[in-house]
């Protein structure tokens, strides 16, 4: 989609991708790095859900320091994202990244920004969507935000990776449930005031509620979240910087070749808000 909007600033462009969800910045490496213009993105991101600055091709040293401009960096730094099982022992619990997903549900506080930039990619696919939860629950009906309001939803490991191997031997199983299930509400009540909905693979089952009524209400939630209107799709070039409220959008990976080599550089800001 062609952009909406288009903002020019002495230190910045702004071009707004969706009407819903999605900036683009022009900027250059130094101005980013300078933390001059940190305030405005964490804004951004609250606002418009994912960042986008295109070719920006910086170091890892330089992926830490811009992090931190926006809050508390988690780790030691860079997270290699990627299936391979030489460069990434958890390749296949990344195989999960193709589904729908808030980062961090089962931490006391999901994380807060994500930073991921592009260092090799597929020949086909791997395109990543972000969906905003925030938008998406602002425009439910009145019936719906009172039927949801007060809900509580069961989040699990297990779930996450049932998507992936149904079927799991016993072993599998118990290696699943060695991580807690959550309980968290349907709608985040954030202290800014604004709602937004939790939602994604980890969502097991409402809790009070039978299996099939649950499970259509989380599909349907899903289906409304994930509408094109909510919706902005990430078409990667080498070089490329994706920053995305965490705490606001939810995101996935289309599919591509496990085999293709694909490599993201991803570091994170630690979450301050717990669900509630």
């Amino acid at each position: 989609m062609s952009a909406v909007l288009q903002t020019t600033t002495p230190q910045l462009t702004r071009i707004e991708l969706q009407p819903r969800i999605a900036t683009e910045l022009k900027v250059d490496p130094t101005t980013l790095l300078s933390g001059g213009i940190a305030a405005e993105i964490r804004v951004l991101l609250e606002q418009r859900g994912v960042v986008v600055v295109r070719e920006i091709n910086l170091t890892d040293e330089q992926q830490i320091a811009f992090t931190r401009t926006l809050g508390p960096l988690i780790g030691d730094g860079i997270a290699k994202i990627t299936i391979d099982p030489a460069e990434n022992k958890m390749g296949n619990y990344i195989r999960g990244a193709f589904f729908w997903h808030i980062d961090g549900t089962m931490l006391q506080a999901p994380i807060g920004a994500a930073v991921l930039t592009a260092r090799r990619l597929a020949a086909n696919g791997g395109d990543t969507e972000f969906c905003n939860t925030y938008a998406a629950y602002d425009e439910l009906t009145a019936t719906d935000k009172a039927r949801i309001d007060n809900l509580k939803v069961v989040h699990s490991i297990e779930n996450t990776q049932r998507y992936l191997n149904p079927e799991p031997t016993y072993a599998e199983l118990e290696e699943w449930q060695r991580f807690p299930d959550r309980i968290l509400p349907l709608v985040w009540k954030h202290r800014s005031g604004r709602k937004s909905l939790v939602l994604g693979n980890t969502a097991t089952y409402v809790v009070g509620m039978g299996q099939r009524e649950s499970s259509a209400l989380l599909t349907r939630l899903r289906d409304w979240a994930t509408q094109p209107q909510f919706v902005y799709r990430h078409k990667w070039k080498v070089g490329d910087m994706v920053i995305w409220d965490n705490t606001g959008t939810m995101h996935r990976a289309t599919h591509y070749d496990l085999h293709s080599g694909r490599m993201m550089h991803r570091t994170q800001t630690a979450g301050d808000e717990p669900l509630s």
